[in-house]
């Protein structure tokens, strides 16, 4: 694809180009933001960034052959003959390139923001379409799984311009039709969306998460609201929770831009909750669509998966919100679905019949929500062991640990990710609220200790991690699954 069609979508007058006659010209083969992987006939975009500026590996992309340069304004480039383009918004650019470089995109994208629920959601998501014969495919935490036989593992929420486009063209060449993906906060800011052709936007809660990166809850919004200030299409439809503090301010952008919203929540005209009754493997939920009543068994514990499982079934209509008879196949569908991965996952029964649950929560509102949700399947005592991240947000440390112990009856503190902090302090954050708990520094043992103490009746929830299959150690990630890891605690007890 010649370079100046990459920037078709792009308004070129931001953009400044070292030769535009010769740009037309130049044959570009491949895009990359990493030095090491540029060829030659390559675009190499140079972003500065938290810990590498990319400016300082132009030199070595020209050596390697890239013909074509993106970077900041400002930007002072080696002499070469490749072709410079100077922006004011490059990752933003970059993506838009990368967009037009893979080119197919499906007529129906779903993308999820909020601080939790994002995995599910687009989970369900792509259960619900399946259901109803679509060819469907979800995005994000958890990877790519889609029903043409695709299930791939990716390292982020919201994956980088390169491998979110060629993923993309990828399922659509295998026949995809519908897509739902997650939209993080820090992918959003980094405008690695913004050549998505997003039909529906959803957002799911609002609550702390990631002020290491953005510093401040407002800044964390303002890069939420991008999506539906300028990612998503317009004549798109929103699909946003009533009961978020910051639901009206999501409904004023939609009504500046003509998007119609669908709300959900226990306050909503559009999809109403009126009622969820706990069932030993999952719960009773009423609620009205659309005005017309339903009354489903889910097969999902926590009242939070009921709030996820209807923000997808807003998503899949937002296709044709008045259809009748995809409504009823939608609401109809809503019984089969399946947990994912990591959230509430039931891991194992101890040999006393108390059972193990494993769940990603690791946020103070996540974990809150989490043993709330558990609470009335406890007859008898909740356990919960978990941990928090080190160098991430710091402030949350307290709050969990003081969340922990006011809603469970027997906590175990231990390491969960410390990075290259010091685990014994991050520990001795949490156990400053966290009164009454254990510390247990090693998470295999923490695990083992907390098995042992099972009473029949007793739940246990290992917190934090959820699907994740390793434990970041210093700058190593070292092989650790806690659904395996619990396994392996009660077959030694059942031994």
């Amino acid at each position: 694809m010649h370079l100046l069609e990459l920037i078709d979508d792009i308004d070129i007058d931001t953009v400044k180009i070292s030769d535009k006659n010769r740009a037309g010209g130049i044959e570009i083969v491949g895009l990359t933001a990493d030095s090491r992987k540029v060829q030659a006939g390559y675009l190499f975009a140079a972003f500065p960034g938290a810990k590498l500026d990319g400016r300082k590996f132009i030199g070595e992309a020209l050596e390697k052959g890239a013909v074509a340069i993106l970077a900041p304004e400002g930007t002072v480039f080696p002499v070469s003959t490749a072709i410079t383009l100077e922006a004011p918004k490059p990752r933003s650019c970059f993506s838009r390139m990368a967009a037009a470089f893979y080119g197919r995109q499906m007529n129906v994208i779903a993308a999820v923001t909020g601080t939790n629920g994002k995995s599910s959601t687009v989970d369900f998501c792509r259960q619900i379409w399946q259901s109803m014969e679509y060819s469907a495919a979800c995005m994000g935490t958890l990877g790519v799984s889609a029903s043409v036989g695709i299930n791939r593992q990716c390292n982020l929420t919201s994956p980088e311009p390169v491998t979110l486009y060629s993923e993309i063209a990828l399922l659509k060449a295998a026949g995809v039709t519908h897509l739902a993906l997650e939209a993080s906060s820090v992918g959003l800011d980094q405008f690695r969306l913004d050549g998505l052709r997003v039909t529906v936007a959803a957002f799911t809660n609002l609550t702390r998460d990631h002020l290491d990166y953005h510093g401040t809850m407002e800044a964390y919004l303002e890069a939420k609201l991008s999506l539906f200030k300028n990612v998503m299409m317009e004549g798109g439809i929103a699909v946003i929770n009533s009961g978020i503090s910051c639901f009206g301010v999501v409904s004023d952008i939609c009504k500046e831009r003509g998007i119609r919203v669908i709300d959900f929540g226990e306050k909503a005209k559009d999809i109403c909750l009126i009622k969820h009754s706990v069932l030993p493997d999952g719960q009773l939920i009423e609620f009205t669509l659309f005005g017309e009543r339903h009354k489903i068994k889910l097969l999902l514990i926590g009242s939070f998966q009921a709030f996820n499982a209807l923000c997808a079934l807003g998503i899949v209509l937002a296709e044709d919100p008045e259809n009748k008879l995809k409504q009823k196949q939608a609401v109809h569908a809503l019984e089969g679905l399946k947990s994912v991965r990591g959230r509430l996952e039931f891991a194992v029964n101890h040999p006393n019949g108390a059972p193990v649950y494993v769940d990603f929560a690791h946020t103070p509102d996540g974990l809150e929500t989490m043993l709330k949700s558990l609470r009335p399947h406890t007859p008898g005592r909740l356990h919960v062991v978990f941990g928090c991240g080190g160098d991430r947000d710091s402030g949350k440390r307290s709050m969990m640990g003081e969340i922990a112990v006011r809603l469970a009856d027997d906590v175990i503190v231990t390491d969960d990710n410390p990075r290259t902090e010091d685990a014994a302090f991050v520990r001795s954050e949490i156990m400053k609220s966290a009164l009454g708990a254990t510390e247990i520094a090693e998470r295999r043992e923490a695990i083992r200790a907390a098995v042992h103490r099972l009473k029949p009746d007793d739940v246990l929830v290992i917190a934090g991690k959820g699907h994740e299959q390793g434990q970041v150690i210093g700058t190593e990630v070292l092989p650790f699954d806690d659904v395996s890891e619990v396994r392996a605690a009660v077959s030694e007890v059942s031994e």
